[in-house]
């Protein structure tokens, strides 16, 4: 089977802690991190390009990119235009709101929530909340979401734990509405590396990479480094 030698990594590096462009324009987070070590460890030339989360899969149907790593949810709806590597990341969502705003998430039935542009967390209120009165208004990036949210525009922000975490740590006045929600067609499969279709050769690679990288404790160095408990 053909070894990839060369892989173009495409993402949306406005997801802090998973992709971040630091103060020097470098590209950090888990997801670099961890797909720099795959390569490492599979000898590959990896490439990392910052585009807009909604564009990603389209990217890779077009053959633009060869892989997108971005805190991607394994869903049904996703996995019939890519292929998605072994799970990485075990994934769940939260709504983050102004401290004693609301008592419970029934307070949000009649809200406008934020939330980022072509994400499992649009959709899931598309499908599961609207219909109560619920509103999505889908932002480029999730910190544009929170800025308003901030700045009072809006009173909730719905995305992943950790991205509402890591920003939590540096922001008071604001805390998590509810429990964590896991659903396994939006979040609770987990966040895998998006492949373009039928490159059994590269996600075999990815794969192998992810093991070795379990197996040698990287993984777990990488985790511990952006998930401390």
């Amino acid at each position: 089977m053909a070894h990839a030698d060369e892989v173009k990594f495409v993402t949306n590096a406005a997801y802090a802690p998973f992709e971040f462009v630091d103060e020097n324009n470098e590209m950090q987070g888990f997801d670099i991190d961890l797909a720099k070590a795959i390569c490492e460890v599979q000898q590959m030339n990896c490439s990392f390009h910052n585009q807009a989360f909604d564009s990603l899969i389209p990217s890779l149907k077009f053959r633009r990119y060869n892989a997108a790593i971005a805190a991607m949810d394994i869903t049904p709806e996703r996995a019939k235009q890519v292929d998605f590597s072994d799970i990485y990341y075990e994934n769940s969502a939260v709504f983050v709101t102004p401290t004693d705003k609301f008592d419970n998430l029934d307070g949000l039935q009649k809200e406008t929530v934020g939330v980022q542009n072509g994400t499992s967390h649009q959709k899931y209120i598309q499908d599961k909340l609207e219909a109560d009165g619920m509103a999505a208004r889908a932002y480029q990036s999730v910190q544009d979401a929170l800025l308003d949210m901030s700045n009072g525009r809006i009173n909730a922000v719905f995305a992943d734990t950790a991205v509402v975490g890591d920003w939590l740590a540096n922001n008071e006045g604001y805390a998590v509405l509810g429990e964590r929600i896991t659903d396994d067609d939006y979040f609770g499969t987990g966040f895998g590396i998006a492949v373009t279709k039928d490159n059994q050769a590269l996600l075999d690679q990815l794969n192998k990479g992810l093991s070795q990288l379990k197996d040698n404790g990287t993984y777990d160095s990488l985790y511990q480094k952006y998930f401390p408990q």
